[in-house]
């Protein structure tokens, strides 16, 4: 019988394999959002751009989004297929579900390119674009550059996963930095030096975008434990309906969050119109700029969360795959205690430090008005995060153990019931303050949810011990 490749993520401490696959997988989604975050930071601090350009940005973000989660759905799931069929000593199945989940990104892309190039401005309006006229000049120039390397992002973020389920999560990491720190140096000089305003930031994000892309194309052709071949790219429908579900959580988890971008734009623009300093025209981009500025710092603790979680997909699976529900239910353990404990951190800095936060986007341009509205959304808006991190850690946990059911439900339920329902309702009593009301509240009910999901795993995972080998240290 063949050797399994990655027998070692059997029979290494559960604690040394969650530190091997998640920090590197952290690192790689920290740097995939400082894409735009970077972006934003120079954006702001540029004077002839400022809140007018954090704006644009705002309005643009979701959109990248959209391709996102069509990547993460393509190489979120196929990483979970591919581990679960390397357990199971499936080699065939996993060379094959790398080269669809290849074909399928690329051609996937070139769709969603052609859509963003024909829809533009109707698009752009549909995401709050029209706040005012120099907000929705500078988007529709971000945008078209964004667009042109929609491909590149979108390929370099479903190899990813796929690259980390075949044993280098270190190989995976380093690719998505290295292109991030192409956009880092690129951003001062075309923005400040050679004034290129919104298509210099975007254009600065499209070369490491490439970057990133190429790296992960050379990797594919030495990978490790999965060998592809010329039949691995022959488009399966069964084979891919089988590692689709499995990244349908990841898909939904961001689609659903760009429903409740719209919807939070729109409100935003909508209720900042009635307001009395948001309703003249010279502050009407503020509240957009300054909610879109949170949200980066929210994606920034998110990405952490999302990190640790989905960075033991490859390993959940491979266990699950090899029958070895002790060591996965350890596993859900730290990462529960990890994902509250990122939280509270982060709710500390929120709380004390959101001045300092607001700083780095170029506060000291603006109006007062900018940052006393900053201050009440950074502490309002967030002050939930440790329920939000078990949340998502909950969502992805479930994923990697093959429950695509559960984690679509616990999806929805937060990122469109909760989120968008919200997002739409609160502000009809409170104004812009209700929008800010809808993110702690739809964390908070989610936890019960997630609470009663997280239980119910627990009992499926318990087997008598005279059916298993003695667990591995922790190390």
């Amino acid at each position: 019988m063949e050797q399994k490749s990655n027998a070692f993520l059997e029979t290494e401490p559960v604690g040394t394999l969650m530190r091997k696959y998640a920090v590197p997988c952290i690192i790689s989604l920290l740097v995939a959002a400082l894409y735009n975050i970077v972006d934003q930071i120079f954006i702001a601090n540029a004077a002839y751009l400022g809140s007018y350009g954090n704006a644009a940005n705002t309005v643009v973000f979701p959109l990248t989004v959209v391709a996102l989660a069509l990547a993460v759905m393509i190489g979120d799931g196929g990483c979970a297929f591919v581990s679960i069929s390397l357990g199971a000593g499936e080699q065939d199945k996993a060379h094959r579900s790398v080269g669809n989940a290849v074909v399928l990104c690329v051609a996937v892309s070139i769709v969603l390119t052609a859509i963003y190039l024909l829809f533009q401005e109707p698009i752009l309006t549909m995401f709050g674009g029209r706040v005012n006229e120099e907000t929705f000049r500078n988007a529709k120039e971000y945008f078209f550059w964004i667009t042109v390397g929609v491909p590149f992002y979108m390929f370099g973020q479903a190899m990813n996963p796929i690259i980390r389920s075949d044993g280098s999560p270190k190989f995976a990491m380093v690719s998505t930095l290295m292109g991030a720190v192409v956009n880092l140096i690129l951003d001062p000089v075309f923005i400040y030096l050679y004034h290129w305003g919104m298509m210099g930031a975007a254009v600065a994000t499209v070369l490491g975008q490439v970057v990133t892309a190429l790296l992960a194309i050379g990797y594919l052709c030495r990978m490790k434990a999965v060998r592809l071949e010329k039949s691995s790219f022959k488009l399966s429908a069964s084979l891919m309906g089988k590692f689709l579900p499995l990244g349908i959580c990841s898909f939904l988890s961001q689609i659903s969050l760009v429903a409740a971008m719209a919807a939070i734009n729109n409100m935003l623009q909508k209720y900042g119109a009635l307001d009395a300093v948001f309703g003249q025209a010279e502050y009407a981009q503020i509240p957009m700029a300054v909610v879109g500025i949170v949200m980066k710092f929210f994606q920034i603790v998110i990405s952490i969360s999302v990190g640790m979680a989905a960075g033991c997909i490859p390993i959940v699976g491979y266990n699950v795959g090899a029958g070895r529900k002790d060591r996965t239910r350890s596993l859900l353990t730290h990462l529960l205690v990890a994902e509250a404990a990122v939280g509270a951190v982060a709710l500390v800095i929120v709380q004390v430090f959101p001045r300092q936060l607001i700083a780095l986007f170029g506060a000291a341009n603006e109006s007062v008005y900018y940052t006393q509205f900053a201050v009440k959304s950074f502490r309002v808006y967030l002050c939930m995060m440790i329920f939000a991190c078990v949340n998502k850690g909950t969502f992805i946990f479930m994923q990697s153990l093959g429950k695509a059911v559960a984690s679509t439900v616990l999806s929805m339920v937060r990122e469109v019931v909760f989120g968008v329902g919200f997002a739409l309702l609160l502000p009809i009593f409170f104004g812009l303050d209700g929008v800010l009301y809808s993110m702690p509240l739809s964390d908070l009910l989610t936890a019960v949810v997630s609470a009663i999901v997280i239980i119910g795993t627990y009992a499926q995972l318990k087997m008598p011990e005279k059916t298993l080998d003695k667990p591995q240290s922790m190390g």
